[in-house]
């Protein structure tokens, strides 16, 4: 009994390791990166802050990223209207 505990306790605690991994690296993909958190803070309008406290960090940052390849468009329309 003892002999089967010994060998089972390693690989359970092995293949729970190898599932962690597994969940970290998808987690990795869709978590919030520090330094897109601290532009947030920096640079948040009003509409964007009232999306923080009402629906969370994901939906404020989306708004925030948003507004931001707005930006960027409108920059590049302005660019290639003048050439």
């Amino acid at each position: 009994m003892t002999a089967w505990f010994v060998i089972a306790v390693p690989i359970v605690i092995m293949f729970f390791a190898l599932f962690m991994e597994r969940v970290e690296a998808r987690l990795r993909h869709v978590a919030v990166q520090e330094d897109e958190v601290e532009e947030f803070l920096e640079s948040a309008r009003p509409d964007e802050v009232r999306a923080l406290y009402g629906h969370g960090i994901g939906r404020a940052l989306e708004l925030f990223r948003l507004r931001r390849l707005g930006g960027r468009a409108r920059n590049l329309r302005q660019r290639r209207v003048r050439r």
